[in-house]
């Protein structure tokens, strides 16, 4: 795996944890301001859900690397129509 493809497969990593992380600890406002949406957090401690997303992604990473670098799964090896490729 080239340093471009670990950065292009982090960045993927990265926006399915994140998506996943945003509901953590979401409370409705009780009294919502006239104008603001009824359903949005209080508080979205948006830092901390950045953090826990950077350091999760981080450790699938390392599996998804390591897996790769040690050959357990070789995506070369395959031809779209699922014959081998000649080597």
């Amino acid at each position: 795996m080239t340093w471009f493809t670990g950065l292009l497969v982090y960045g993927m990593i990265w926006m399915v944890v994140l998506l996943t992380v945003l509901p953590w600890g979401v409370h409705r406002a009780e009294d919502p301001e006239p104008g603001h949406e009824p359903g949005a957090p209080e508080k979205p401690m948006m830092w901390r859900k950045v953090l826990a997303t950077t350091i999760i992604a981080a450790v699938i990473w390392a599996g998804v690397y390591v897996v790769i670098d040690q050959g357990w799964i070789v995506f070369r090896e395959y031809t779209p129509l699922g014959t081998s490729a000649p080597k």
